[in-house]
């Protein structure tokens, strides 16, 4: 499915702010976005990725997803992927820690090699498993990650939002700053622009289909465009499963051995 563009934007305010204040309006918009969702626990949730070419040819994989909240905003939260098919990429799995300015901690589990192999921080850039998301983009949510600067408002997609953007305070990112798009009713992110080293834009992510699970708010599309190869990706989440009772013992090294 091809991402569409914004309806109309119209930014106003953000310019005539001091830079203190907008840099105090930016984090009060990214925070208000970010606590939204706090006290779900554990998650877990299957998804389709769907690769589609720059012309257009369309490959798909099945995987999951488990993820465990974090303690509280000074550390990150823990989560696994897992894909299940195809054959080519079956029992491949991501276990990542996020921590909010030391490297993440992350390891790729090749079961073609048996092997378990710790992703650098220097490498955190580079393509997740062929697919427009990198790694860095499994573990780049934590508010603290980042600094702000409000923008103003604007309109997408017939809602009012907040443009923000934001600059990576972490080491080896492989962006130069993000700009999102936050709407003012349930403060969820709808669109999020990626900006490559050199500040070119490189990827834009849309979020769609949003499910509130009793206060809790989960976009099952996500679709990434890559606008330097024309390359894309879809996420598409089945139904979100807060009842599982995960813990730190469900995401340590060793689950990645005993995933086959």
């Amino acid at each position: 499915m091809a991402v569409t563009a914004p309806a109309a934007i119209a930014q106003e305010d953000g310019a005539s702010m001091s830079r203190e204040k907008s840099d105090e309006k930016g984090y009060e918009v990214a925070a208000r976005s970010d606590r939204s969702d706090n006290g779900f626990g554990s998650s877990e949730v299957t998804a389709t990725m769907v690769l589609r070419n720059a012309a257009g040819q369309e490959t798909s994989r099945e995987l999951s997803f488990k993820t465990l909240e974090r303690e509280n905003e000074s550390v990150g939260d823990k989560s696994l992927v897992i894909f299940e098919t195809p054959r080519d990429v079956a029992g491949t799995a991501l276990l990542s820690h996020a921590k909010i300015l030391e490297p993440d901690d992350q390891w790729l589990f090749l079961p073609a090699l048996n092997r378990v192999k710790r992703i650098s921080s220097a490498n955190k850039s580079g393509p997740f498993v062929g697919s427009e998301f990198a790694f860095e983009d499994f573990t780049s949510t934590e508010l603290n990650k980042y600094s702000y600067k409000y923008v103003g408002e604007g309109e997408l997609d017939g809602m009012t939002v907040d443009i923000v953007e934001r600059y990576p305070l972490y080491e080896n990112s492989g962006y130069t700053r993000q700009v999102s798009y936050v709407d003012q009713e349930v403060y969820q992110v709808r669109k999020l622009e990626f900006y490559d080293r050199k500040d070119s834009l490189l990827k834009t992510l849309m979020f769609s289909d949003y499910t509130e699970y009793d206060g809790v708010w989960r976009a099952k599309k996500l679709s990434m465009v890559n606008h330097q190869t024309n390359k894309e990706t879809d996420l598409v989440y089945g139904d979100f499963d807060f009842s599982v009772e995960l813990t730190d013992g469900d995401f340590v090294k060793g689950v990645l051995n005993r995933i086959r």
